[in-house]
């Protein structure tokens, strides 16, 4: 058995039917040449059905003691473990778009897990288009996080299509069979680079009681308006639609952009990839907020988790803190808006440097308590900690096929709570970053077009960085109309001769009549496909 942290018992006890707290992923795959849909998708079903015994913790329940989760809990065995009732067969109605897939997504990432069974599903789903199909995934977050989400699914993958696995890809044989690959050097799912979030430089070298009067310090700094560009959780944090109490159904978008282009913007302004995702998410929410007027005049906060994932440990359910980023939407200038963004960054990484990942978690947890307080009291629509939570994980940077079927896409889905009512989160994937953006369906309406915001905002970014493609930038620019030669009229009969039919008033804005209609999303050579 093995005991839950403080963490796990957290996101267990915030859970309602309104807030669930699991994390999922939607898989897109290709099937391989010649394959039967259906007798396929059967056989990868029933291969992950058979196991004798499964890895953790996809073969334990909870088990909690009189006290409940104020007392003693831990993860056992589960004596009654069921696969059918966990890994489920779903086909989708036709023509089998996106759109579809979407909403399948969005309706089961709503629903509660079963707390008397191990808390997974796994729904594998048949009826795309182009000889696709999709496997989402949902774990409970008090049992795994982020990165060793990453691992089970590098644990189930290969980077040789004619690799077929023989024992269930959840099994612990399979597993232990991953990790003396992974040690003995010969499977390398990202470096270690990689492996760090937004703070991606945490050190641990000082002392620890130094470390804690410095963050105790700089804490009371902040509150007192002497912080600088740290920011901290409920610090001037503005009220907007994605601060709502939420409800129980969700909206689920996802997209895929290429990893160099983003990248390529964070290098241009001295910063990072990461700080490029949170300009380009920044741009996006400013666009949202302005479209459906509730653009507050304090800048937006963002949630951005940060991994305390030691090196070569595969094991922890949960090791995460987080940091509070301005997103600067009240900036209008993208590439000053990115200037603030990594000014907000540094900090919050300097405000970490040189604390072990213990004494971090601890900072993080006493940071946290006032969320850990309102939540149940329902009180975090009114003092939301952020506005909304971005999080970055650090995926696999290679082509993966599944048992010969080619992974063309990661998307992870998310949490929404009370007070942050969208969750952007981000997977890279061979050349490619996938987004999952998941949000309250009534609390922020019409997500989808959420997307192209997204890609204006990044194309903002690459024109202000002066990285757009001659093609993107005539795109950009408006036109003017040619200036028609005016020629005198045949027979002028007054001294007001009137205009020369055909002459108009030169019009300098671009093409008014599309203002009504959604705006054209901007494509390069290197986008990939919008899902």
């Amino acid at each position: 058995m093995k005991k839950l942290s403080l963490v796990d018992k957290g996101f267990l006890t915030s859970e309602n039917r309104e807030t669930p707290m699991h994390v999922a992923s939607l898989g897109l795959y290709t099937l391989p040449d010649g394959a039967d849909e259906q007798q396929f998708l059967h056989d990868l079903a029933s291969n992950v059905r058979n196991a004798q015994a499964l890895l953790p913790p996809f073969g334990d329940r909870l088990r909690l003691g009189r006290l409940g989760l104020a007392g003693s809990s831990y993860w056992e065995p589960d004596a009654a473990m069921d696969m059918d009732y966990h890994v489920r067969h779903s086909a989708l109605p036709k023509p089998g778009r996106f759109r579809e897939l979407f909403n399948l997504t969005s309706r089961l990432h709503g629903t509660l897990l079963e707390r008397s069974r191990p808390l997974w599903e796994m729904h594998v789903i048949e009826g795309l288009q182009n000889r696709q199909f999709a496997v989402y995934t949902k774990t409970h977050h008090a049992a795994v996080d982020g990165a060793r989400s990453i691992h089970i699914s590098r644990s189930m993958l290969s980077t040789d299509p004619d690799h077929v696995l023989e024992e269930s890809p959840l099994s612990l044989q399979s597993w232990q069979r991953y990790k003396n690959a992974l040690r003995s050097g010969k499977q390398m799912p990202h470096s270690d680079e990689e492996l760090r979030n937004v703070a991606d430089v945490l050190k641990s070298t000082f002392d620890s009681s130094t470390n804690l009067v410095r963050a105790l310090s700089a804490f009371s700094k902040t509150w007192a308006g002497r912080g600088g560009a740290l920011s901290l959780p409920h610090q001037q944090v503005p009220i907007s639609s994605l601060n709502h109490s939420i409800h129980g159904a969700r909206r689920f978008v996802a997209q895929s952009w290429p990893f160099s282009r983003i990248e390529a913007i964070g290098k241009a302004f001295g910063g990072t990839f990461n700080d490029a995702v949170l300009a380009m998410c920044s741009g996006a929410l400013r666009q949202y907020l302005k479209t459906h007027a509730e653009l507050p005049e304090q800048p937006l906060k963002s949630m951005v988790p940060v991994s305390l994932r030691k090196e070569g440990d595969l094991e922890s359910g949960n090791a995460i803190a987080a940091i509070s980023a301005n997103l600067a939407t009240d900036v209008a200038d993208p590439a000053r808006r990115i200037q603030a963004i990594i000014a907000s960054v540094r900090a919050g990484k300097a405000f970490y440097a040189g604390m072990s990942p213990k004494e971090i978690e601890l900072v993080s947890a006493v940071l946290q308590a006032p969320t850990m307080l309102l939540l149940p009291l329902g009180l975090m629509a009114r003092l939301p900690p952020y506005n909304v939570a971005i999080s970055n994980v650090p995926g696999i940077r290679e082509t993966m096929y599944w048992n010969g079927a080619r992974m063309d896409g990661s998307y992870p889905v998310s949490i929404v709570t009370d007070g942050m009512a969208m969750n952007i989160t981000l997977i890279t994937y061979d050349q490619n970053v996938d987004f999952g953006i998941v949000a309250c369906r009534k609390s922020v309406p019409q997500v989808q077009r959420f997307i192209d915001y997204m890609e204006e905002a990044l194309a903002a970014l690459e024109d202000a960085a002066g990285l757009l493609p001659p093609e993107k930038i005539k795109a950009l620019t408006p036109r003017k109309p040619k200036a028609k030669r005016k020629t005198p009229p045949k027979r002028a009969t007054t001294a007001t001769a009137a205009k020369p039919k055909g002459t108009k008033k030169p019009n300098f804005k671009a093409q008014p009549k599309a203002k009504s209609k959604a705006k054209p999303k901007l494509k390069s050579k290197n986008s990939k496909k919008p899902l």
